[in-house]
């Protein structure tokens, strides 16, 4: 204790905000670990070519709405993209997937719901934005950029054949793997709220709220609020609620929609695994996107 006492109090607000981030992040990776090595060990790219709908558009529109169905916090997001794409789920229905499923999951709609006063209109708002990022990334990479996005050394050099083994074995081979997925993408999760918790204490946000004069400069700096203070999906609305009366409906939804789609942790963790010009094309597209649909509705009202 002396120690600790000893240390800034600015100091030790930050370890509280990192310790709290880990807490709130460590169950979805978790989560998305074990989805991981279910598909390593379950999911072959035979069964997925015959699943998949044939036509690249449907296979867009399939990827933008799984996430209804198969929900994933953004926290654990990345290791199930990774395996999907290892499994040679195309891009363009993978990374829509990424794009949508911490956002249209059951579980975060309802949040969106109660957070802003039982209101359908954010919900719908927050809705219909994930959809169109997520809808042009697919077209993105199903028609216009290369759409080999892992890096050489993330995917595998062959494909292990599970079928024959026991049911115990595969089950396992699946929590072998998730563990090794923990341990591989727990660093970077580690590295990413280290980042994120510093940036929440060193750089206040009064300075963001000052800038913020214009439509479009609150919508940006709510994006990058968004982006330092890398909020799980599941609690980011009722954050977003607290900041309504002070930047608006559309720099609100701003935070809301940017946030799943690229937070600190969330980068750190996408780094292991995606080409770097991909990540690029990601963050570029999806911010593009946000601020028009988001000028949009403050236009609209």
């Amino acid at each position: 204790m002396t120690i600790f006492n000893q240390l800034p109090a600015s100091v030790l607000q930050w370890f509280a905000i990192f310790i709290s981030i880990i807490i709130e992040a460590l169950p979805f990776v978790l989560l998305g670990t074990i989805f991981s090595g279910i598909i390593e060990v379950y999911v072959t790219p035979d069964l997925v070519q015959r699943y998949l709908p044939k036509n690249k558009i449907l296979r867009i529109i399939f990827g933008t709405f799984i996430g209804f169905v198969f929900p994933s916090c953004e926290c654990g997001i990345v290791p199930i993209i990774t395996r999907f794409l290892e499994k040679k789920v195309p891009s363009y229905t993978a990374i829509p997937f990424l794009a949508t499923a911490p956002i249209i999951n059951p579980i975060v709609l309802f949040a969106t719901y109660s957070a802003f006063g039982n209101s359908w209109r954010f919900l719908g708002l927050r809705l219909l934005g994930a959809i169109v990022v997520a809808m042009t990334l697919g077209i993105m990479l199903g028609f216009v950029v290369d759409d080999n996005i892992l890096k050489e050394n993330a995917a595998p050099c062959h494909f292990h054949n599970y079928s024959n083994e026991p049911w115990y074995r595969k089950i396992f081979l699946a929590l072998a793997h998730a563990i090794d997925e923990l341990f591989d993408t727990g660093r970077y999760l580690v590295f990413g709220s280290l980042i994120a918790s510093a940036m929440q204490i060193y750089l206040p946000t009064r300075i963001l709220t000052t800038i913020g004069g214009n439509s479009l400069t609150a919508i940006l700096i709510m994006m990058l609020l968004a982006f330092i203070l890398s909020l799980c999906s599941e609690a980011d609305a009722f954050i977003g609620a607290s900041l309504l009366s002070t930047f608006g409906t559309a720099p609100v939804l701003a935070f809301l929609l940017i946030g799943p789609m690229v937070d600190i942790k969330n980068l750190m963790m996408m780094l292991k695994s995606f080409k770097t010009r991909f990540i690029a094309q990601f963050i570029s597209v999806s911010v593009v996107m946000i601020v028009i649909y988001c000028m949009l509705v403050g236009v609209i009202g």
